[in-house]
């Protein structure tokens, strides 16, 4: 899929990733970039800042919201025309806390943000692409929803859910032999503030450049799966291949993945 002369709307496209996808998106030809995010002060400013580089329309979009995605999308459309490609980048983890310790506002808010909200955002504009028959969608999960994790119990939960929709949606496209195409991104921890604190002492975490980059060539080449670090694709391997107390002593102990988020902070 080409970014040049395409409307590009991106969610979370405020800050972190979704921002630097944004930047790229317009440095690529990008007709349109669309922002839609929850925090007006950092739309203004992304705004303003990428007003040079091309045509950027912000709009504060709570994601988790229905009717407000449905009265978004309409303005949306109204004020930019059709979308071409779609990131649900928008994303929450909320605390470290085990699972009995966890709020239940806690779970409901990750689950819909992370989970729901890429699908009610996708739910209302996949008619319009499979109409034209013209469109990508690009789902940011996480490589949390691959493998368990200790304290992101919920976490881990709403993007393992996130990939088997994204996943599903892009065989139903495939079984209708539509030209909508689907992207599924597992990435490894970011460097953008979201997971402050976490300490990997094997595999390093990611630079939010590194990763936009890599998802901006996903789309280009139409993928439909990228894990990143490309090590990632293998988890599934290893784990059919290896027995549980062998996987969990490899990954857990000698890569330290299951203390990552002992010292997590997180973005304030």
């Amino acid at each position: 899929m080409k970014f040049e002369n395409s409307n590009v709307l991106i969610t979370g496209g405020a800050s972190g990733i979704g921002k630097i996808m944004g930047r790229m998106a317009l440095e690529k030809g990008a007709k349109c970039l669309i922002i839609w995010d929850i925090n007006e002060q950092n739309i203004a400013a992304t705004v303003e800042e990428f007003a040079s580089k091309g045509m950027v329309k912000g709009y504060r979009v709570d994601v988790g919201n229905v009717e407000v995605i449905r009265e978004a999308y309409s303005t949306t459309v109204k004020e930019c025309g059709d979308i071409d490609i779609l990131i649900n980048n928008a994303g929450i983890i909320t605390s470290n806390k085990t699972f009995d310790q966890i709020d239940i506002s806690e779970i409901d808010r990750t689950m819909l943000i992370n989970a729901l909200a890429p699908m009610y955002v996708t739910r209302e504009i996949l008619p319009d692409m499979l109409r034209r028959e013209q469109g990508h969608i690009c789902n940011i999960t996480s490589a949390g929803g691959m493998l368990g994790n200790p304290r992101m119990a919920v976490y881990g939960a709403s993007k393992w859910a996130a990939i088997g929709w994204s996943d599903s949606v892009r065989i139903e496209l495939q079984e209708q032999k539509s030209k909508v195409r689907v992207t599924t991104i597992t990435p490894y921890y970011i460097n953008t503030g979201m997971f402050d604190g976490v300490k990997s002492p094997i595999i390093p975490v990611l630079k939010p450049e590194y990763v936009a980059k890599r998802v901006i060539r996903a789309i280009e080449k139409n993928l439909v799966f990228r894990g990143i670090p490309f090590g990632l694709h293998f988890i599934r391997f290893w784990q059919f291949i290896l027995p549980i107390p062998v996987f969990d002593f490899f990954f857990g102990k000698v890569f330290g993945i299951y203390h990552t988020m002992d010292n997590f902070v997180g973005r304030k």
